[in-house]
């Protein structure tokens, strides 16, 4: 088959505030046969107009596959959805992603534009998908999707065990322009996945639903054959590892970040990490992944409060994140810490050790950041079920969904009041403990006052502030 014989497949990925690279499109791309299959990733974050772009290529395509997150992504994906089926009426369009993996059926039922949706890991899925629209072939053998069959019913296929990751070909970023990600991020920063799904069982997170607490990893020797080869070829300087779980074992990462010294791949890196996991690592391999190269690490705490933290099942203790956070410092590595308040029926005395920790933490690095969001039931969860089965009404089609906005807004369990000062205490962290800066030391001496007495009575200075960074948003 020549080039110019090959069957198109469309990838989309809809518009969003943030530039990681599509690395679910890439996977799914990469995994077809390159000889057979041309696949164009469309981006709408990257294209000044997207939908002129596909239309170039519906004419010539066998699908057109949308990769959705939960929330605002929803309302672009339906839009350019329903674009396509009305130029073509016949081309399949499939839906992957978190959201589909959560509302397999639903997502069917709900928009007419959606033919078939996929769940969990989507490589080996995707292959036998555009094997089955290529030849014409029924798609009722193929584990892990949903689809309308044709009287119109949603069919719900087996589920797919999670296939290792070493088994799929490496990823093909020539399948996007990835100089222009560069760009857009303001840094020559390559994103990569190593693994896939998560052993744990945090009850306020998805992933024990859509991976059923498995997990896979591509391989020490293959990873660094990969990264070796991207490195060469696009000169990144820096990676980000976006696994859920990069440090799931101890030995993968040390052999990993040992073979980026052996080779001399220069490059910075910042991964996920639990704390438990960071506590099992020895100071020396912990100082073994500084000198490969690690910058940033993202430690979920979500509580300052351990009864907290064993209600929400996070495996995890105390001391364990403190011991984290003192190498972070000592080896001055960035850390990000989120926390996450507002869960039903919490405590005050847990509120105010979350409060308590976020302080003590940010006290110890300039480099150190702690997020504070608002718990919001997310799809899928083990919170979620019980709060729903209490009488919290969830979104019920898939337009109610693409308005849930599960990161900026507070949930019924944060009053006036709390939501408040957790604005206002955020505030005030940010800018008493960043970088300390000539102009703002009078402000961000005040600021930490403020944190240290939790008085965020009369708050001019975030007033200013936000004013003058309204201002310059606008010029």
């Amino acid at each position: 088959m020549t080039v110019n014989e090959r069957k198109k497949v469309i990838l989309y990925n809809p518009i969003a505030v943030f530039f990681d690279m599509p690395l679910a499109l890439l996977a799914i791309g990469s995994a077809l046969d390159s000889e057979k299959f041309e696949v164009i990733i469309i981006d709408a974050r990257i294209e000044d107009d997207a939908w002129k772009a596909i239309q170039h290529h519906l004419d010539e395509a066998i699908c057109f596959g949308v990769t959705c997150l939960t929330g605002r992504p929803i309302k672009d994906a339906i839009d350019i959805s329903r674009k396509v089926k009305t130029h073509n009426p016949d081309l399949p369009v499939v839906w992957g992603g978190w959201h589909t993996s959560l509302f397999p059926e639903a997502t069917l039922k709900d928009e007419c534009s959606i033919d078939v949706t996929v769940q969990g890991q989507g490589e080996r899925t995707f292959i036998e998908l555009i094997d089955a629209f290529s030849n014409q072939s029924s798609l009722v053998d193929i584990p892990g999707i949903c689809f309308k069959n044709e009287a119109g019913e949603v069919v719900k296929n087996r589920p797919r065990t999670i296939v290792p990751m070493d088994e799929f070909a490496s990823i093909n970023y020539d399948l996007i322009d990835v100089e222009k990600y560069f760009q857009k991020k303001g840094r020559r920063q390559l994103d990569y996945i190593s693994s896939t799904g998560c052993y744990f069982r945090c009850t306020f997170c998805a992933d024990p639903q859509v991976y059923e607490r498995k997990w896979t990893a591509v391989s020490p020797v293959k990873m660094l054959d990969t990264l070796e080869a991207l490195h060469k070829k696009y000169r990144f300087t820096d990676l980000n590892l976006q696994d859920e779980t990069y440090f799931t074992y101890r030995n993968r990462v040390v052999e990993i970040a040992q073979g980026i010294i052996d080779r001399k791949l220069d490059f910075t890196w910042a991964a996920t990490m639990r704390a438990d996991q960071g506590s099992r690592l020895s100071e020396e391999e912990f100082e073994t992944c500084v000198k490969s190269g690690m910058r940033r690490l993202l430690i979920g705490v979500e509580s300052g409060s351990q009864e907290m933290m064993d209600w929400l099942k996070k495996d995890i203790k105390m001391e364990q994140v403190i011991l984290c956070a003192e190498r972070c410092a000592k080896y001055n590595v960035a850390a990000i810490f989120p926390f996450i308040v507002g869960f039903p029926n919490e405590s005050i005395e847990s509120v105010n050790a979350t409060v308590d920790m976020a302080l003590n933490l940010n006290k110890q690095s300039e480099d150190f950041s702690t997020p504070i969001f608002y718990f919001k039931p997310y799809p899928g969860t083990a919170i979620t079920d019980d709060v729903v089965k209490s009488g919290y009404q969830m979104p019920q089609t898939l337009l109610e969904w693409a308005d849930f906005d599960y990161i900026g807004s507070s949930g019924p369990w944060v009053d006036a009041e709390k939501f408040q000062f957790f604005e206002r205490y955020k505030f005030y962290l940010k800018l008493a403990y960043s970088k300390k800066k000539k102009l703002l030391f009078p402000i961000q001496w005040l600021a930490k006052k403020r944190c240290q007495s939790k008085n965020f009575n009369f708050p001019i200075e975030k007033r200013i502030i936000e004013r003058l960074k309204k201002q310059q948003q606008l010029s």
